[in-house]
């Protein structure tokens, strides 16, 4: 496992991202903040682009709780067939409708502790909520996530926790609302699991990595 990086070094590397991009969105459409957090709750060990292909159509007819009940499981579960998981899914989706209807006034709740008590909603679920509609500094740790942490030495831990704590120890303050999305993009398009393109990485020179691909 790589060394954790010093300030500078880091510091150097989120102004190159910031520089790169700098306002990166997340990649799940979404209308509100109810479509928001049904799309992340759906994207679990599923790709963005499979959500998003399943969630256009729903969020056309189903954007709120109230909407969402009244399609129903079974009408649900034709939206999201093409998504993993998607029986077990549209259960909790249903199911946390109705406790938003029930204890929330149909609003979504801008608590980790109040989202994370709804069926099928995690902690990284909670945190990209919280990050991307309520806007705080959370830090939402997926699988590229915790690939480049460790392989750059950004973010290095042994589990998801360790590397979410480790980013909001080690990022510098004024990068910490953006930092999960300049990481997961980068994950995805150019710090890749099999074959990272090293050779077009604006940070190849302060990363730790030691098998970079020429």
């Amino acid at each position: 496992m790589p060394k954790q990086l010093d300030y500078t070094t880091i510091n150097e590397i989120f102004r190159r991202f910031q520089e790169n991009e700098p306002e990166p969105k997340g990649e799940l459409e979404h209308t509100n903040a109810f479509t928001l957090l049904v799309a992340v709750a759906l994207s679990a060990q599923a790709t963005d682009k499979g959500v998003n292909k399943a969630t256009r159509a729903l969020f056309k007819i189903a954007d709120t709780p109230e909407k969402m009940l009244a399609l129903g499981e079974d009408g649900l579960i034709e939206h999201i067939k093409t998504i993993g998981l998607y029986r077990n899914k549209a259960k909790n989706v249903i199911a946390l409708s109705q406790r938003l209807v029930d204890e929330y006034g149909s609003q979504v709740p801008s608590s980790r502790a109040a989202l994370q008590s709804l069926p099928g909603v995690g902690r990284k679920t909670a945190n990209v909520v919280l990050n991307m509609w309520f806007h705080q500094p959370t830090q939402a740790v997926d699988t590229h996530i915790f690939r480049f942490g460790n392989r750059s030495g950004v973010a290095v831990g042994k589990n998801v926790d360790a590397v979410e704590a480790a980013i909001e120890d080690n990022v510098p303050a004024e990068y910490q609302q953006h930092a999960h999305h300049w990481m997961i993009l980068h994950g995805r398009y150019i710090c890749q699991a099999r074959k990272p393109k090293c050779a077009v990485c604006i940070i190849a020179d302060l990363c730790q990595y030691e098998d970079k691909i020429p």
